[in-house]
């Protein structure tokens, strides 16, 4: 019989599952989270990590508060990539949410658990510093076999993932990321997803 971490916090025990398609089920994710006395379970059901918008992520995020904790059967079922999960993370411990996920054993409730939080933060600033060196590498390789590279993005990097930041980390929406920086929210939703997407 699986024995789940204890999680002892003086807010409520929020779940939250995912599955990629709709022929997989919930049942395993769901149980494991009942398991563990979860006072509210939100779920997405056939919907892709990658997707931009999740309802159920949405709603468990308009409705967490300081001393929570959000509990996930697995670690990738949170996040909608590696630095989306980092951005995630930095967010809840900067609003005071803990953060368990059952199969892992993290529990950010616990003193060894809090270092997630920490690595997380310093793998979300990691993550971008990589996507731009990267894309940055990859025009600079562009150029020197003489591809024309056409006109410049309409987006620079930096703003890309400043924006991605504010979205994340600081529960911007995407249209007043576009209106603090200046752009189009259509043009910025569709270069963070470029990024999102990025090796």
């Amino acid at each position: 019989m699986t024995v789940w971490p204890i999680i002892e916090t003086s807010g409520q025990r929020i779940g939250y599952a995912r599955v990629s398609t709709k022929d997989q089920k919930l049942r395993m994710q769901r149980d494991a989270l009942k398991a563990v006395a979860c006072h509210a379970i939100y779920e997405d059901h056939g919907v892709s990590g990658a997707k931009a918008s999740r309802s159920g992520l949405d709603a468990m995020l308009g409705q967490l508060k300081a001393g929570d904790t959000v509990v996930v059967f697995k670690l990738d079922r949170l996040g909608r990539s590696v630095l989306h999960l980092a951005d995630l993370l930095v967010r809840f411990e900067r609003e005071g949410i803990h953060f368990c996920s059952l199969s892992e054993g993290i529990n950010t409730a616990t003193p060894g658990g809090k270092l997630v939080y920490h690595l997380f933060s310093a793998f979300a600033e990691f993550q971008r510093d990589i996507i731009a060196e990267n894309t940055q590498a990859g025009l600079d390789a562009a150029r020197r076999r003489g591809k024309r590279l056409g006109r410049p993005p309409v987006i620079d990097l930096e703003t890309v993932l400043e924006a991605h930041r504010l979205i994340a980390q600081d529960d911007v929406s995407l249209a007043e990321a576009a209106r603090r920086l200046g752009v189009s929210r259509a043009t910025l939703g569709r270069a963070i997803r470029r990024v999102e997407q990025s090796p």
